[in-house]
């Protein structure tokens, strides 16, 4: 922990989150060996400041370093860039020039932005980091180079590997040892320090009072996601302390100065198929509904036979004798059972059998009539009045609505619209 302190005083690097002490761990571990570098985070996060790490702690740290912006070189001279070009190799080339792997040989050289590094020069840069050899441009002679390569990224490689835009070799190449440097959202326990820091350099530069947060306005820097990270909290602290005429900044300056730190990341609900899960979710919870509703008809008519025909309700124990015992339930005591639900007190003591139980026959008192006659009516088996039903059917539980009815029909809005003109529905 000493150490990682010690980093951080040394190179102006604020904060304790653990993902940052995590991403300077591995940093401060890998910068002994000659282990190519990856580093990813966002535009803002301070990537190079990593490299610079790598490079003090690295044996090469009396060496030159070189930090390289790739995106911005444009693709033409990016290889006479990097690897330098003979006299005459390209129009305005008068002179030999060496390249950055040639002047920074022995140091460590940095790439930001490696993705936006153009195809063919990726092809140099991986033969460089397999065997150190380069050739500069016009020339067929075989250099050497001995150099420690760090890159970084703000965007997903492997995204653009998959798009053809960066060679996969080249990536697995890089990231032997990658390093992912958090996002300010991703530590928002760092955001006050940092404006503390921020406002008293300031104020330590112009000779003024360094300004203050009030707790709304600290609850609000907290709370907004910063996409321009440390460099957009820099430019607000800047901001407020040349623009506000207060040294306490309350939560209205703040938003005068920047109406973005009102949106706040607040969950919600994905719709890449967790919707369909309600769905499916509110569906089973109708389901179990319907059956509870239906278990308790089924009780309903049970309690009114045995009721209406005086009945006796067979012992419910002589069942379970049965069946294998189940413990998961506790045993109900000899003196309850079934019937006491259903039956009342004047017949539950009525006579029983002489084993004790009462496993008779339900028998329905043949003196009551409780079924009517009945009438076999032949059923319909045309297709087109079976067709026709349907349809009304399906209208009338969608209100009528073609496009629901066709879906619950299972054929198109416009076979459904010929089917009604030709029913004359």
């Amino acid at each position: 922990m000493s150490n990682l302190q010690s980093i951080k005083q040394r190179h102006g690097i604020i904060g304790n989150s653990p993902a940052l002490d995590h991403a300077l761990d591995t940093a401060s571990r890998v910068a002994n060996t000659d282990l190519s570098v990856l580093i990813s985070g966002e535009s803002g996060v301070g990537k190079e400041v990593f490299s610079k790490i790598i490079h003090s702690l690295s044996p090469r740290k009396h060496n030159n370093f070189i930090a390289i912006n790739c995106g911005a070189i444009p693709e033409g001279t990016i290889n006479s860039e990097l690897f330098g070009h003979e006299k005459g190799a390209f129009t305005g080339a008068s002179t030999d020039r060496k390249g950055y792997f040639e002047t920074v040989d022995t140091g460590s050289i940095f790439l930001d932005e490696i993705g936006e590094m153009p195809l063919d020069t990726q092809a140099f840069l991986l033969r460089i980091l397999e065997s150190g050899e380069y050739i500069r441009m016009g020339s067929s002679k075989v250099l050497k180079t001995d150099v420690r390569v760090i890159a970084a990224t703000n965007v997903d490689l492997l995204d653009r590997v998959h798009k053809g835009k960066f060679r996969e070799d080249l990536y697995y190449r890089l990231s032997t040892v990658p390093i992912k440097v958090p996002a300010l959202k991703e530590r928002p326990e760092d955001i006050y320090m940092l404006f503390r820091k921020f406002a008293n350099d300031f104020a330590e530069k112009y000779r003024t009072t360094s300004i203050q947060l009030n707790e709304q306005a600290r609850l609000l820097i907290e709370n907004y996601s910063w996409p321009g990270n440390i460099r957009e909290l820099k430019n607000v602290v800047e901001q407020m302390s040349v623009l506000s005429e207060e040294k306490i900044i309350t939560a209205e300056d703040l938003v005068s100065v920047l109406p973005n730190l009102l949106k706040r990341n607040l969950p919600s609900i994905r719709k890449n198929g967790k919707e369909d899960d309600l769905q499916e979710r509110e569906i089973l919870y109708k389901l179990l509904f319907e059956m509870k509703s239906d278990l308790n008809d089924l009780k309903g008519l049970v309690f009114e036979l045995v009721r209406t025909n005086d009945l006796n309700m067979p012992d419910i124990r002589s069942y379970r004798a049965l069946q294998s015992p189940d413990f998961s339930r506790p045993e109900k005591p000899a003196e309850s059972n079934y019937r006491d639900s259903f039956l009342s007190e004047e017949e539950e003591n009525s006579e029983t059998t002489p084993e004790g139980n009462n496993l008779q026959p339900i028998i329905i008192n043949p003196a009551q009539n409780h079924y009517q006659h009945t009438e076999v009516v032949e059923e319909n088996l045309s297709l087109e009045d079976m067709e026709k039903d349907l349809i009304q059917k399906a209208l009338k539980k969608h209100k009528n609505r073609r496009k629901d009815a066709a879906e619950e029909l299972g054929i198109s809005e416009r076979t459904l619209y010929r089917k009604i003109k030709y029913y004359n529905l």
